[in-house]
């Protein structure tokens, strides 16, 4: 059981963290043998995946269920707050670093494959490919990537965006309507963002149809190929991530879970939505529109 002595609250024995490694385990090991081809990879992969949301359901099953018994102090609030915080934080880098190649690869790169500079990268790539224009969205030297069309910012990207932006709006009303102990609002706003979150991710599984089927730009397209589904794929992946957690907080809402004065776990998937939004602001401006 759980205890708190004074104020520092001591937890007890998990189980949980050697699942979590366990599961992680088996599913990076099961990806590396799938990558050089041995065939019970995927079994690994599978196996490691649902070890993983087996322990997730369990370890935050548990913590739901400590918090309602009022075993957690204010200083596990904090630390529960500090931990969101970081997290989000390391998001933050891990997104910078995409963010920053996509600049490395427009800013320097292209330009030296197109002869740029007198010394270094630049003084002899003009000499492999003359006819290389050092213009992007490209496909590389010599055609590498193949002919791709490249994709608009005015069609399903915008909608996006308006989809994005106003599901940041939903559940921030959905805030006020917990914080009024308006418990209909509440859940109102978390069907609201729920629903645009999936048609977010409803309108990019089409827009990469889309891409693949017609307009042959696939990750093998080039630098611009990669950097774009990189970018936007992992994105969509929280997206989703974000949905699920804001699920798992309605049906919370629907059991009578939250009140005026106790809802971090809300807040939590409150502030990873705010982040999921303006991440895709820095897609739309940098991987859409320029």
């Amino acid at each position: 059981m759980t205890s708190a002595t004074g104020s520092y609250y001591l937890p007890h024995q998990a189980k949980w963290p050697i699942l979590a490694s366990t599961g992680l385990f088996f599913f990076v090991g099961g990806f590396a043998a799938k990558l050089i081809g041995i065939g019970a990879g995927t079994f690994f992969m599978v196996l490691g995946l649902l070890i993983i949301v087996g322990m997730m359901v369990g370890w935050f099953g548990e913590v739901i269920n400590e918090g309602l018994q009022g075993l957690y102090n204010p200083q596990v609030e904090r630390s529960f707050r500090w931990g969101m915080i970081w997290f989000i934080a390391s998001e933050v880098m891990f997104f910078a670093c995409f963010f920053g190649s996509l600049f490395y690869f427009r800013a320097y790169v292209i330009p030296w494959l197109g002869g740029e500079g007198t010394t270094g990268v630049g003084a002899f790539t003009h000499l492999l490919w003359p006819d290389f224009k050092p213009e992007w969205p490209t496909n590389g030297p010599a055609r590498v990537g193949g002919e791709f069309e490249p994709m608009e910012a005015w069609g399903i990207p915008a909608l996006n965006t308006l989809i994005l932006l106003s599901s940041g709006a939903t559940v921030t009303w959905a805030h006020w309507g917990l914080l009024k102990n308006d418990r209909s609002q509440f859940v109102k706003g978390l069907i609201a963002t729920i629903a645009l979150g999936l048609a977010f991710v409803a309108l990019q599984a089409y827009e990469y149809y889309h891409a693949y089927t017609e307009m042959g730009l696939t990750l093998g397209a080039g630098i611009y190929g990669s950097t774009f589904f990189l970018l936007t794929g992992f994105h969509g992946f929280h997206v989703t991530i974000g949905a699920i957690f804001l699920t798992v907080v309605l049906l919370r809402a629907l059991r009578g879970h939250f009140d005026p004065d106790h809802h971090f776990a809300f807040e939590a998937a409150a502030w990873y939505w705010h982040f999921v939004d303006v991440v895709w602001l820095g897609l739309f401006i940098f991987v859409y529109w320029l």
